[in-house]
């Protein structure tokens, strides 16, 4: 059950945006799992915690259209990363905060969102491991819009490090943590299978 902290309602991004490089070029969110496509656990997983999905993509939107309440895509074709895709996230999201999340992580799970809502208020939250921020495992509040988009205009492209020059709060997860896994491979993909 979430905590009280937690909004009633939050929009939420599902990054599926990126070239798929390391997957030849596949569109990531669209691979099968399990039987079905990346995209559609992440779907399923947090439908029930807003009337604002959203999801970042570059291509493939009328497959992708049925998966979200809203498309939005990079303003480069250029295809200048995960932050683009934030960005356009923040523009458009209904509520204050935003839950950003992967397309090619299907093991997240409940508990986890729970844990980054209940955290919710006016400084960003973020998973770690280690050291490491995992920055598409995130909180943002869209007051930081602004902020974004002063970054982006500064040149910065890098999600990790906007968001630690926001000193967001941090949740700590275990290096090994296997609901933060992304299947974004063709390794990791058929290991999981």
């Amino acid at each position: 059950m979430p905590g009280t902290n937690t909004p009633s309602t939050c929009s939420v991004l599902l990054l599926a945006g990126g070239r798929g490089q390391r997957m030849g070029g596949a569109d990531k969110g669209l691979l099968e799992w399990q039987g079905r496509p990346l995209i559609a656990w992440l779907h399923d997983l947090v439908r029930p915690l807003t009337d604002d999905l959203i999801i970042s993509c570059n291509r493939n939107s009328d497959r992708y259209a049925c998966f979200a309440d809203r498309l939005v895509h990079d303003d480069d074709k250029d295809f200048q990363g995960p932050l683009a895709g934030i960005r356009a996230g923040l523009r458009v999201a209904q509520h204050a905060h935003l839950l950003l999340l992967p397309c090619d992580a299907p093991r997240l799970d409940n508990a986890l969102l729970h844990t980054l809502l209940d955290q919710a208020g006016e400084r960003a939250v973020v998973l770690r491991r280690g050291d490491y921020y995992e920055p598409l495992f995130s909180l943002i509040p869209c007051a930081l819009l602004a902020d974004l988009e002063q970054a982006w205009q500064a040149g910065e492209r890098s999600p990790q490090r906007w968001l630690r020059s926001l000193d967001p709060l941090t949740i700590d997860c275990a290096l090994a943590d296997p609901r933060l896994a992304n299947f974004n491979t063709p390794d990791t993909l058929v290991t999981a299978r």
